[in-house]
């Protein structure tokens, strides 16, 4: 067989690790690999009648074209936020405008879906590994409900695709984290300051939630919970007060929002609809130094929490990953997402993806009053909670 992997959305640590595994199962097993550059962006602008298109956005992979990649983070592929079946009329490449169609339900978007699978078809690609989180791995589910054979692979700072319990990206983001949080408490106790860290989780906020519980910080702010900001200025005043060192600590998910606004986004939708997020945790910090008067350090930790190199726990869930991928294209079963469920390496219906992001379980992890993490009982629960 000759099989294409793509790697979609945000770089996470990880990726090249689980790259390179799926690569040296399937050239070891006589198989041939390709890779496709720049995620679907790659496959949406490959002009089949432009030879140059072939090693613009492909790249034949072999051990030795993988052998150290595993050694840093991002994706050596390269990836994009492209999503061939939502593309805006200024994104259509030139070479497709003659053959544009509208998509269904679309005013001013386009679907490429058919020239996507015509590209994999002339690169006589006969199954596909696809890397990404929820918006890139819905993509690829809409690929194998046209009949493209397809297997997945998960990963997102965020942890929140549906049916695994775990993510390419994530203990490495809250390693990051708290290595940043740990690092700020120098600056914030030597100042007698409050620090805001901002931290990504656009609609899951475990990581604020894991990174906060962690690093014992004072007040944990999430996405899937609206935070009155009165109380929560209330709240962190008090815990700076009872600190004998003078200072408090509080972390926010991006997608965080106070009770009656709005998320703070800002710039123009991508493919998959989203808006850049970022700044609530500014905001939080104004509120705090406007109602009590303590002065605040605010940092957004944003691109640093995934750069860099995997930890040890994504390098080796990117390289089971990756290898797992390779079983089941090898053993035709598509349409599936390789998942570590309760523990255990195991595959989920690709289907799952289409229910959305899967958000925390707040009754069992967090105070909704007192804004912190509750983990009262771990006995049963799998590593990282739920």
């Amino acid at each position: 067989m000759r099989i294409g992997i793509l790697t979609g959305g945000g770089d996470v640590p990880g990726l090249n690790p689980a790259i390179k595994a799926a690569v040296l199962r399937l050239t070891e097993a006589g198989h041939e690999m390709v890779g496709i550059r720049r995620g679907w962006g790659g496959l949406l602008n490959f002009n089949m009648d432009d030879e140059k298109s072939t090693s613009t956005f492909t790249l034949p992979l072999d051990a030795q074209v993988v052998r150290t990649i595993d050694r840093t983070g991002g994706t050596f592929l390269h990836t994009s936020r492209t999503n061939p079946a939502n593309v805006k009329p200024k994104d259509v490449p030139a070479f497709l405008k003659h053959t544009t169609v509208f998509g269904e339900g679309f005013a001013d978007r386009y679907d490429f879906t058919a020239h996507t699978i015509s590209v994999l078809k002339y690169l006589r690609i006969d199954a596909l590994v696809a890397i990404g989180g929820d918006d890139t791995l819905s993509y690829a589910l809409r690929l194998h409900n046209e009949g493209f054979p397809i297997v997945a692979i998960p990963k997102t700072m965020d942890n929140d695709v549906r049916g695994t319990d775990y993510c390419i990206g994530f203990s490495t983001a809250v390693t990051r984290s708290l290595e940043f949080i740990h690092n700020m408490r120098t600056c914030t106790g030597s100042h007698e300051r409050v620090a805001v860290i901002e931290l990504f989780g656009r609609n899951s906020g475990e990581t604020s939630l894991i990174s906060g519980y962690l690093g014992q910080v004072d007040r944990v702010l999430i996405s899937e919970v609206p935070f009155d900001t009165d109380r929560v200025c209330d709240l962190i005043a008090k815990d700076k007060r009872d600190n004998p060192s003078g200072y408090a600590m509080l972390t926010i998910s991006e997608g965080a929002v106070p009770k009656g606004g709005n998320v703070i986004e800002s710039g123009e939708a991508d493919a998959y609809g989203h808006r850049k997020l970022g700044g609530v945790g500014e905001y939080v910090g104004e509120m705090i130094k406007k109602q009590t008067g303590e002065n605040i350090m605010y940092q957004n930790v944003a691109y640093l929490m995934r750069s860099g190199p995997p930890d040890a726990m994504d390098m080796m869930v990117g390289t089971n990953y990756g290898t797992l991928a390779a079983d089941l294209i090898m053993s035709g079963q598509n349409g599936r997402m390789v998942a570590l469920v309760d523990g255990k390496y195991t595959s989920s219906a690709l289907s799952e993806v289409g229910g959305g992001a899967r958000l925390l379980d707040v009754s069992e992890l967090y105070d909704v009053e007192q804004y912190r993490p509750r983990i009262k009982n771990v006995a049963g629960k799998p590593m990282f909670l739920y």
